[in-house]
């Protein structure tokens, strides 16, 4: 018997390490409740979200439920409260959508679980080298704090039914707009759509691009937003309202759209438009639109706080995230239509073939069709860029 034993012990495969810790990763999470802190604006994503708390119930037990911001500053706030007064163990937050500033702030200030992107099993999906797309956020490196699960590039769209031929840059569009006054805007910067704009804008009009991946300072500030407000000072009297107006994010001004009350709008995602033909939003006569030399781009991670009380859990959605399935299921027009964060070179033939048999439609940009990825600038430029902005036009 002891023999017998032994030899069907030689015959099992033996798990790794890594694979037995991720076994005690699921045991641990299951009946976990994971707080998933996400901006609420985006109806498709928040569905997205709730089809994600019921694979993750039904696969392994954990429910998640999406706490809906309208800035993720709120949830960052929240942690830094929590450490402020000591709670260390036990946090409201256990998984947040992060980027850029909010990304840097919270890691400069100890404020994140990890590094545990390494350790998940879809992980190996990824292109984690250094210096890659999947391992910077605004210039920052992530090493390994936050996980990646979408794809995020600015673009612009217009109704074809009134608009022949959109501007070729954001010089054009000046232009464009003292053409056709009151008939552009952007979301108040505020909101990081209406941010992305302004950045987008800083990048082209830069006098040197290298300068913004480097953090701000005063007098290079002043250097290279010359132009910018410039161009700006001259585009706000010919925009919606006068300038003196704007919409709360993406969702309202595509309502304008829609409305016929603008020409313009914008988003993040480059489906978005697509999916909003697709609901009923926006008329079918929409496209997207890019300038000529390309705009800003990133990918859009998700972070766990040092003291989330469901740490585990929030593992378990970050790799769920990342599974091929559940990327090719994002990336569907009629789901979400976000371009996936995985490495095409790392998918074995039956994930090529569930993302080749996805769905197309007229207004779904190619990657090809996007043009150049443009790189963010350094965090830091646009805490001051919105900051500017306020000071500058909300008096």
């Amino acid at each position: 018997m002891k023999f017998l034993l032994s030899a069907l012990t030689l015959a099992l495969p033996l798990a790794t390490p890594a694979f037995a810790d991720w076994a005690q990763t699921e045991a641990e999470a299951k009946g976990q409740t994971v707080y998933f802190n996400a901006w609420g604006g985006d109806p498709r994503t928040n569905a997205f979200i709730e089809w994600v708390s019921e694979q993750m119930q039904e696969k392994y037990g954990v429910t998640v439920e999406q706490v809906k911001l309208s800035d993720t500053a709120e949830a960052v706030s929240r942690v830094q409260a929590e450490k402020a007064a000591g709670k260390d163990e036990g946090g409201a937050v256990d998984l947040i959508w992060i980027n850029g500033p909010n990304f840097l702030a919270m890691k400069e200030a100890g404020l994140l679980h990890g590094p545990f992107v390494a350790d998940l099993p879809n992980a190996k999906y990824l292109d984690l080298s250094t210096g890659s797309a999947a391992s910077t956020d605004f210039t920052v490196p992530t090493d390994g704090y936050e996980s990646p699960w979408r794809l995020a590039k600015f673009v612009f769209d217009y109704d074809t039914d009134r608009v022949s031929e959109p501007p070729k840059d954001m010089a054009g569009l000046l232009d464009w707009a003292k053409a056709h006054p009151g008939r552009f805007t952007h979301p108040n910067p505020s909101n990081f759509i209406g941010a992305s704009f302004l950045k987008q804008a800083l990048v082209e009009m830069a006098l040197d691009p290298a300068a913004l991946s480097q953090p701000v300072t005063d007098a290079g500030y002043a250097k290279e937003t010359a132009p910018l407000w410039a161009w700006y000072d001259a585009l706000r009297p010919f925009m919606w309202r006068e300038g003196t107006a704007f919409p709360e994010n993406e969702s309202v001004q595509a309502q304008l759209l829609a409305d016929g009350e603008v020409d313009f709008g914008m988003h993040f995602d480059p489906a978005a438009p697509a999916a909003m033909i697709e609901q009923g939003v926006l008329p079918p006569s929409v496209r997207v639109w890019v300038p000529e030399g390309g705009t800003i781009g990133n990918i859009s991670y998700v972070a766990i706080p040092y003291n989330a009380a469901h740490k585990a859990g929030a593992e378990l959605v970050a790799n769920f995230l990342l599974d091929p399935a559940t990327q090719a299921h994002m990336q569907d027009i009629r789901v979400l239509g976000s371009f996936s964060v995985l490495d095409p070179s790392k998918l074995d033939d039956a994930a090529k073939a569930a993302f080749a048999a996805l769905p197309t439609a007229p207004a779904l940009p190619t990657l090809d069709d996007l043009g150049p990825t443009l790189s963010e600038p350094h965090p830091s430029w646009m805490t001051k860029l919105t900051e500017d902005w306020a000071q500058r036009y909300t008096k």
